[in-house]
């Protein structure tokens, strides 16, 4: 317990660590380009405690949701609320070039994917990344491991798993499989690709044999002889086997399925490496683009999981592909301490690092994204006025933008309610 609330704090602080920094991305990028920052704080609400270096305000605010940059001039309303000095206009955030203006609205973000992207570097080039060879090995693969028994129950722990003189042998070995045995077709079926979805894979996964394997053995019809064909010491042999209906656990709930006592054999090759530095930032290059498109697919299937996040609230088993809060992060984080999976922490501190980054980057307000695309349109609708010889409209009213800017936020505030609820009363765990 005490690992796993040291891991829930190691956590929640990475992530405010890299919310910190991702406003001092903000703030380093104006003061570089000469602009005026008053303000730069950790947390919202009520000031814990603060002190002025120069002209701008550095604290800490009781609410460690996150922080802020005040950089003057960021809108038309903060220039009014918040007055530059005489003889300070050309400081002025809005005076300022626009690739300069573009750089510092995007920087917050860079900020998350240069801090992902060196975790990433460091995991795979000294601590451990998934070695490919023993991936190809795993979807090439047939060979099996024999269980003794089978349980017509799932077992709730490892003591459970074993087998007793009261369970009865598994089909597997009563037929007469053994460990290293390949198996090449099930009642006369050559094991193909046909059988290999894997349902609830993310989309783009690579099937593997073994799934085929398992899809095919499951439409074997129960309780009758059904003939396997392995490849044994170079030779092909047909085994008669029974299948028996157990339960097991699957994202719908405990179903009842055929099962003969097998399992996928592991392969020689060692699960993980690592790649050194040079090699490691190309394999963290590629990574990160697979990150990307997995990141992608996920965001756009968000609308779809709402609904069983919901649910969960109210009892249904949580689908531990619906999407999680901070509170569902940091809880995972405590598990993976607790259970010594510092890897495991630290990638899904990159996967939230480049979430934060690329969500960040919406267009819409009030995220940076917001900002940059009104910047770019002021810039578009002038250049657009010049050519018709139009005076220049000026600069976007925020305020006229306010009620869309609501809308986003009740959005979010709702939807981040629903996944901090869903995460405290009904969490996914990953391990048991």
């Amino acid at each position: 317990m005490l690992y796993y609330a040291l891991g829930v704090v190691l956590f929640a602080l990475a992530i405010l660590i890299s919310l910190g920094l991702h406003e001092a991305g903000h703030m380093g990028t104006a003061k570089m380009f000469g602009m005026r920052v008053t303000r730069y704080f950790i947390g919202f609400g009520p000031t814990i405690w603060s002190f002025k270096k120069g002209e701008t305000e550095y604290g800490f605010k009781w609410l460690p949701f996150g922080g802020f940059v005040k950089i003057s001039g960021m809108t038309e309303q903060e220039e009014q609320e918040e007055p530059v000095p005489p003889g300070q206009e050309h400081r002025i955030f809005w005076r300022k070039p626009l690739w300069q203006r573009t750089v510092v609205l995007a920087a917050g973000s860079v900020t998350h994917f240069i801090l992902g992207f060196v975790i990433l570097w460091i995991l795979v080039s000294f601590v451990s990344a998934p070695n490919p060879e023993y991936i190809d090995e795993m979807n090439g693969s047939t060979q099996v491991t024999v269980s003794e028994c089978l349980k017509a129950e799932p077992p709730q722990n490892e003591q459970e798993a074993k087998c007793t003189d009261a369970d009865e042998p598994s089909p597997a070995a009563e037929a007469g499989l053994q460990d290293g045995d390949k198996i090449i077709a099930v009642a006369g079926t050559p094991v193909s690709d046909e059988k290999c979805d894997t349902p609830g894979a993310p989309a783009g996964t690579e099937p593997s044999m073994w799934a085929c394997v398992v899809n095919q053995v499951r439409d074997l019809p129960g309780d009758e002889a059904s003939v396997v064909t392995v490849e044994r010491d170079g030779a092909e042999k047909d085994l008669e086997v029974t299948p028996r209906s157990v339960s097991v656990e699957t994202p719908e709930g405990t179903q009842k399925v055929n099962q003969v006592g097998i399992g996928l054999m592991e392969p020689s090759v060692p699960r993980t490496v690592t790649h050194g530095a040079v090699d490691g930032v190309g394999v963290a290059v590629t990574t990160t683009g697979d990150m990307a498109v997995a990141m992608g697919e996920a965001i756009t299937r968000i609308p779809e999981k709402v609904p069983a996040l919901w649910n969960s609230i109210f009892g249904a088993e949580r689908d531990p592909e619906t999407p999680v809060s901070v509170v569902g992060a940091s809880r995972l984080g405590g598990e993976m301490v607790a259970n010594d999976a510092w890897v495991m922490f630290f990638s899904l501190l990159v996967t939230l690092n480049y979430f934060i980054g690329l969500f960040n980057l919406a267009p819409l307000l009030p995220m940076d994204g917001g900002h940059i695309a009104i910047a770019w349109f002021e810039k578009v609708r002038s250049w657009w006025a010049r050519r018709r010889n139009r005076p220049d409209p000026g600069r976007v009213d925020y305020m006229k933008l306010m009620p869309l800017t609501y809308v986003v936020l009740i959005v979010l505030v709702g939807f981040t309610l629903l996944t901090v609820t869903a995460d405290i009363i009904n969490p996914i765990t990953l391990f048991n």
